[in-house]
């Protein structure tokens, strides 16, 4: 039963480390890729807007034809493209830590420079045409989770919208996208002529940080972000997340190897007959070591194994819960969310620490007086 028990205790302390570990993981991941979708560009935004990664959140919106012209005025800018980035964060009076979706504006002539070379599912639909069409392209996760399809229409804050292609792609954040228009979107949003940044494209010759540092000084009330800045604004919330996430590793392995330590003593001094008779008879000192070792690599092995499927379960349980995506969604993409490396690292560190936790009992059962323990129990 005490057995049993740390078992159960290593499995939980297993569930912990990887339900926290894995969704810590996907929540950076995450973020990291916010900046793909602009990379080699620089981002103009107002100077009072707070910026996650490439995505601002709050802060003043920027005038686009002003600001637009006021750019073009500078020195080496050669292409500038709007964007009205939504994120609706509060849904239902909720404050949620994730935006179960996002709204994305971009004028339809510069959509390729901002989604690159992203093919539509199953080739089938188009990209908008024309800045005045009610037309969307959606993300594959929310295609799923709502089953809109191409051709159906659906409703954004009472604006009715027709579906003309689902994306392909892994990026999460595009999963979760609507992308429309640039004045369909700013006419919903209520946003008419304003946007929260600007893409700028260097000319060839021309460096991110001069031309940012170029256009903060002639163009009023914007910063402007090479890839470089927005990585270093984002990169010390995540380095403070992975510490905190190695924290807790270390204190939850602490406490199992403290646990396995425990119950490997109080094994080892209940069995102190069997090991004296087994060292009378002739068996070495390393046979009766490697017995308790062998009972603690199975305690850890059987504990690892179960605490990771409970603990991929709790992922997808968590993931679901911050984003309000339905869990099922989550079983095709599982081995994103907990990649089987991380789950081998746990189980060999898990193994390691029930190893680890047994040395010491161990070497005590080899330090037997025999005369006295056999004296004592028989």
């Amino acid at each position: 039963m005490r057995t049993a028990l740390c078992i159960i205790g290593v499995a939980l302390a297993t569930t912990f480390v990887i339900a926290v570990g894995a969704t810590t993981m996907r929540y950076t991941t995450v973020i990291r890729e916010m900046n793909v979708l602009f990379s080699g560009q620089i981002l103009v935004v107002h100077e009072n807007a707070i910026v996650i990664q490439a995505i601002p959140i709050g802060g003043s919106m920027l005038r686009q034809n002003r600001t637009e012209t006021a750019l073009h005025n500078v020195s080496g800018v050669d292409k500038t493209i709007p964007i009205l980035f939504v994120t609706p964060i509060e849904i239902g009076g909720i404050i949620r830590p994730v935006p179960i979706n996002f709204s994305m504006g971009i004028p339809v002539n510069d959509w390729q420079l901002i989604l690159g070379s992203i093919p539509l599912k199953g080739n089938i639909g188009h990209f908008p045409t024309s800045e005045s069409s009610y037309e969307a392209v959606i993300g594959a996760s929310l295609a799923d989770q709502y089953n809109w399809t191409v051709g159906k229409e659906i409703t954004v804050k009472g604006f009715k919208l027709n579906v003309t292609g689902v994306l392909d792609t892994k990026l999460a954040i595009l999963n979760r996208c609507i992308v429309m228009p640039l004045t369909i979107a700013q006419g919903i949003y209520v946003y008419p002529k304003s946007v929260n940044m600007i893409c700028v494209k260097p000319m060839q010759g021309y460096s991110q940080e001069e031309l940012a540092d170029t256009i903060e000084q002639q163009v009023p009330e914007v910063n402007a972000l090479t890839e470089e800045e927005r990585n270093d604004m984002i990169q010390p919330v995540l380095t403070q997340v992975e510490t905190w996430n190695m924290g807790i590793q270390t204190i939850v392995f602490l406490m199992s190897l403290i646990l396995v330590m425990t119950v490997t003593a109080m094994s080892v001094t209940e069995r102190r007959r069997d090991f004296a008779t087994l060292d009378a008879i002739g068996a070495p000192l390393s046979y009766i070591f490697r017995i308790v070792i062998f009972e603690t690599v199975l305690i850890g092995v059987l504990g690892a194994i179960l605490g990771i499927v409970f603990g991929s379960l709790a992922a997808l349980v968590l993931a679901s819960l911050y984003t309000n995506i339905p869990l099922t969604m989550f079983f095709p993409t599982f081995y994103e969310i907990i990649p089987p490396f991380f789950m081998f690292q746990i189980f060999l560190a898990v193994v390691f620490v029930c190893c680890l936790g047994g040395i010491i009992p161990a070497i005590n059962a080899t330090r037997m007086r025999i005369a006295e323990v056999l004296r004592a129990e028989y």
